[in-house]
């Protein structure tokens, strides 16, 4: 077929996801479910009141369950995204307006349970706040996924898609992301996002190359038309030319040579031409990344993020759990090292029902990490007795994140040494010589680091 039998059309979005795909798409436009309004008797509202709190239980285990997918799949900092959904389900404010409509209005739960969601969202996506807009995606997502069980139906149709495609739609909330078969889906082309949305996010994560704000593509695309996705430029090519996809061929074939090359320098030694060697470690969530580790030749890991022994759970993790996992990730590294980085939760990482982390302005360099910890030490303690046991196979060290100041820093290397205490009286076998360090990572703490430096054995610098 010659160039001019079918010409291209192209769109330009903002690229948030990098990778090129082609194939055919599928178009979604049942963004929103068609609530109907109709009146009750006020006999009913006691029925209504039933299904509304049935709902939200159902709402908030499938929450839960994709969660729970989501950190065992690509780790518990993206599974966070859901605690703001989870908090929704649980907003006693949002819940009693609902309510108290329903005794003064007398007409079916979806409608009033929709009406007052959307309020609560058009106020927040007025705010400057970007942190707070965002949160007005959360609330018309845990939405629909409430009117959806109100209403009894089934998940969206295009989650369950078997054949290969680009998927392309209005918006995709981050439940659709969390929960469609991403073996099938061989891209994503959206009308509406940010490189900051959850949608963004989450295709980074999964590897999906992924266009956003392409404001009205799903109004003039159809089903089964073939397509090039150009998630690092923002492209999608409708019909690509044979011209565009030899261009986008050789692009392929330049990134394919790039990877074997880079391969090849995989095993070889990090070290400068004056013969200093620099160690190159890699950052795990989850005990299975460890097979990453290896496969990209790191030595060891510099960073064991260890908040999904928290989260989707209701009872918090025992020592010995801790003490089995901590000891086989030891295990398998060694005897390159493993610093384990204690619990940092708070700000966007929430432990549901596990730790009572309260809300406040200013989350992500408040009552978190470190500071959570030394308010609650009984959780703090269970935690380093577990990784000192673990110690014992000898490469294993101890991080303490967001330390802001000496008094923070002394407090728990104060606690850390009561648990050595313990674990001798016990007669446990641990590591007494185990290093200890901490995350330079807050402003404060970058300030006085002199100071700190006398304190710990290492320093671990946090980066964006």
């Amino acid at each position: 077929m010659s160039d001019n039998a079918r010409p291209e059309i192209r769109f330009q979005g903002a690229g948030v996801s990098p990778g090129i795909a082609q194939g055919a798409i599928h178009v979604v436009r049942d963004d929103l479910d068609d609530v109907p309004r109709y009146h009750i008797e006020p006999s009913q509202i006691t029925n209504e009141i039933g299904r509304f709190e049935t709902a939200l239980i159902q709402t908030r285990m499938q929450i839960l369950e994709m969660q729970q997918k989501i950190a065992e799949s690509i780790g518990a900092k993206d599974a966070g995204i859901f605690d703001a959904h989870l908090l929704v389900v649980e907003d006693r404010t949002l819940i009693d307006e609902v309510l108290r409509k329903l005794e003064s209005d007398l007409c079916n739960v979806e409608w009033i349970f929709q009406e007052v969601a959307a309020n609560y969202a058009e106020t927040l996506s007025k705010l400057d706040d970007p942190y707070l807009r965002e949160r007005a995606l959360d609330i018309q997502d845990v939405t629909k996924r409430v009117i959806r069980n109100l209403q009894g139906k089934a998940p969206k149709t295009f989650l369950a898609l078997t054949e290969p495609h680009i998927l392309v739609a209005h918006n995709l909330t981050p439940s659709d992301t969390a929960t469609m078969n991403r073996k099938r889906v061989l891209g994503i082309a959206t009308d509406l996002g940010s490189r900051t949305s959850h949608t963004a996010i989450m295709a980074r994560s999964l590897n999906i190359p992924t266009i956003v704000g392409l404001h009205d593509v799903t109004e003039k695309l159809e089903t089964g038309q073939h397509v090039l996705l150009d998630g690092t430029n923002g492209l999608l090519v409708v019909d690509p030319t044979p011209t565009t996809l030899a261009h986008y061929g050789e692009i392929e074939s330049r990134r394919v040579k790039v990877v074997t090359q880079l391969k090849e320098l995989r095993e070889t030694k990090s070290t400068t031409r004056d013969g200093r060697h620099v160690v190159l470690s890699a950052n795990i969530e989850l005990p299975d990344d460890i097979d990453a580790v290896a496969a990209n030749g790191a030595e060891g890991i510099g960073l064991y993020r260890t908040e999904f022994l928290y989260l989707n759970r209701n009872t918090l993790p025992t020592e010995d759990e801790q003490y089995q996992t901590y000891r086989e990730v030891a295990k398998r590294v060694s005897p390159d090292p493993l610093i384990i980085r204690t619990f940092d939760l708070g700000g966007d990482k929430l432990a549901a029902g596990s730790v009572d982390v309260s809300d406040e302005l200013n989350p992500f360099l408040g009552w978190r990490a470190i500071r959570v910890c030394l308010e609650n030490t009984d959780i703090f303690k269970t935690q380093l007795r577990a990784i000192l046991r673990a110690s014992a196979v000898g490469n294993v060290k101890i991080m303490f994140p967001m330390i802001s100041g000496l008094d923070e820093l002394r407090r728990a290397m104060s606690i850390l040494h009561e648990c050595k205490e313990e674990l001798r009286r016990t007669g446990s076998t641990f590591g007494d010589a185990t290093e200890a360090g901490a995350m330079i990572e807050i402003p404060s703490a970058a300030i006085s680091a002199d100071i700190l430096a006398c304190e710990v054995d290492f320093f671990s610098i946090g980066t964006i």
